[in-house]
C-alpha cells in the first residue's frame, strides 16, 4: 500500500473563497473537471487530488517543506513525509448535501476563508458547523486572498476569524494567511498540516468497509463488446483491506420492481483492479481515496449511481435500513442564511434531509418522543446502530443544517 495516501483532508468553505485554487497550489491538480463546473466557474461535485508532502534536509523551516522532488531553493533531493488525498467540497449553498457526503470520508479539514469579504459568510458558518456535526476535529483555518487586501484589512479579517471560530471545533486551530493564487505561504501550510492533522490509527484487521463517494462507467462510445470493462467505484476505506481477486458486496445495491412491489438487491462482484495514487496496486487499506474496478455491468455504476453505498466483504456489512429511530441533537440556530433563526423542535410528518456516511436521503418523521424521532426513509441506507448522521431541514427554498442524530 506504499502508493496509497495515508489520510483524507477536506477543503471546505464559502463559494468562491479559493478552495479549488488552494487545492491546485498544494497538489498541482485543478479538480473542477466536469463541463458544468468549467462553464459556471464553481465546484459542483467532490474533487480529489493526491499529493506527496516532502521535506528538504538542507533548508531551514518553513521553506524546507515542499511537494517537489528537487528543492526549489538549494536543488537538493527532498525526503518523502507522507501522501495525502485532498477532498475539494463545493461551497455553493445548493450543494450542501454534496459537502456533507464528502465530510464523511474526511480525517481532517482546511477551512478556507477569503480575507476580502466579511467573516463569516453563510456557507463558511454552515461548513464549520457541518465539520462539528460529522465529528471532524482536526481543522486548520486558511485566510486566503491576502494578496488582494491591504495590511489593515488582513488584520481586521484575522480578528473576525478569531471571533468566529470561538467555541467550535476550530477554536484552537492555527490561522495561516495564504495567497493560493500566488503560492504564498504554501510551505508554512504544509508544515501546519504535518503538525496538526495526524494520520488516524487504522483498524487493518477488521473486515473491509468502504464508503462509496463516486461510481463510473469508464467505457467510451464505440467500444467493441470484447473491450468493455466493468463498473468502477471510488471512495475511501474506513477499516480493513481490499485485494485484487476479492469478492465484494455493495449495499443497498439496486432498486428492483416486481409485481408492483419495490425492493433493494445488494450487488456482488469480483475486484479486478485497484487504483491508488493514480497507479494500479494489488492491495489497498484505509486512508486516501481509491478506485475499485469490478465485473459489474458498467450501466449500474454510471453517473455516480452507486455513490452513497457501502462496500465490503459479503456478509459483513451493516443491514439495509428503510426506517430507524434517531436520538437527535439540534443546533441552537439555523446556519447558512444571513438571517439566522432559532432551530425549532422536530415535528411529526415533516421531511428531513439525512446524510448517513456518503449517502443522502430524505426521511419523513413518523413520530417524536422527547429527543427521539422515528423516521421513514425515501431511499434506504446501509448503516448500523450508534452511527452519527447529519440532519437538515427545508428553510425557504434550501436545505439547512439543523443538527445531528445517532441511530438507535
Amino acid at each position: 500500500m506504499k502508493n496509497q495516501s495515508e489520510i483524507n483532508i477536506g477543503l471546505v468553505g464559502h463559494v468562491d473563497h479559493g478552495k479549488t485554487t488552494l487545492t491546485k497550489a498544494l497538489s498541482g491538480v485543478w479538480t473542477d473537471t466536469h463541463s458544468e463546473e468549467t462553464k459556471r466557474g464553481i465546484s459542483i461535485r467532490l474533487g480529489y487530488a493526491d499529493i506527496t508532502f516532502r521535506r528538504c534536509l538542507e533548508c531551514s523551516v518553513p521553506q524546507c517543506y515542499t511537494t517537489e522532488i528537487i528543492c526549489e531553493h538549494c536543488k537538493s533531493e527532498t525526503k518523502t513525509l507522507r501522501k495525502v488525498s485532498f477532498v475539494d467540497s463545493p461551497g455553493h449553498e445548493t450543494l450542501m448535501a454534496t459537502m456533507l457526503s464528502g465530510a464523511a470520508i474526511m480525517d481532517g479539514a482546511i477551512l478556507v476563508i477569503a480575507a476580502n469579504e466579511p467573516c463569516p459568510q453563510p456557507q463558511t458558518k454552515e461548513h464549520l458547523m457541518a465539520l462539528d456535526v460529522i465529528g471532524v476535529k482536526d481543522v486548520i483555518v486558511v485566510q486566503n486572498k491576502i494578496d488582494i487586501v491591504s495590511k489593515e484589512r488582513a488584520i481586521e479579517s484575522y480578528n473576525e476569524i478569531k471571533e468566529f471560530v470561538k467555541g467550535t471545533c476550530a477554536d484552537k486551530s492555527p490561522i495561516i494567511p495564504v495567497s493560493a493564487q500566488q503560492g504564498a505561504n504554501i510551505d508554512i501550510l504544509i508544515e501546519l498540516i504535518q503538525e496538526n492533522i495526524k494520520t488516524p490509527r487504522r483498524q487493518l484487521r477488521k473486515s473491509p468497509r468502504m464508503f462509496v463517494a463516486r461510481s463510473f462507467d469508464i467505457n467510451k462510445p464505440g467500444y467493441t463488446p470484447e473491450n468493455i470493462v466493468g463498473g468502477v467505484i471510488g471512495g475511501s476505506l474506513v477499516q480493513g483491506k481490499l485485494k485484487v481477486g476479492d469478492e465484494i458486496e455493495i449495499k443497498p445495491g439496486i432498486k428492483v420492481e416486481k409485481g408492483g412491489k419495490t425492493s433493494w438487491m445488494s450487488l456482488t462482484s469480483e475486484i479486478v483492479g485497484l487504483i491508488a495514487g493514480g497507479e494500479s496496486v494489488d492491495e489497498v487499506g484505509p486512508g486516501g481515496l481509491v478506485g475499485v474496478a469490478t465485473k459489474l455491468d458498467p450501466s449500474l455504476a454510471k453517473a455516480d449511481s452507486l455513490s452513497g453505498s457501502v462496500a465490503g466483504k459479503p456478509g459483513t456489512l451493516p443491514p439495509v435500513l428503510h426506517n430507524f429511530t434517531l436520538e437527535t441533537h439540534l443546533l441552537e440556530r439555523v446556519v447558512g442564511t444571513k438571517e439566522e433563526r432559532a432551530v425549532e423542535p422536530i415535528r411529526t410528518s415533516e421531511p428531513l434531509m439525512i446524510n448517513v456516511g456518503t449517502t443522502t436521503t430524505i426521511g419523513s418523521v413518523t413520530g417524536v418522543k422527547g429527543n427521539d424521532a422515528d423516521v421513514n426513509l425515501k431511499l434506504p441506507v446501509c448503516a448500523e446502530s450508534k452511527q452519527r448522521v447529519a440532519l437538515s431541514r427545508r428553510v425557504g427554498a434550501r436545505w439547512r443544517l439543523i443538527g445531528y442524530g445517532i441511530i438507535k
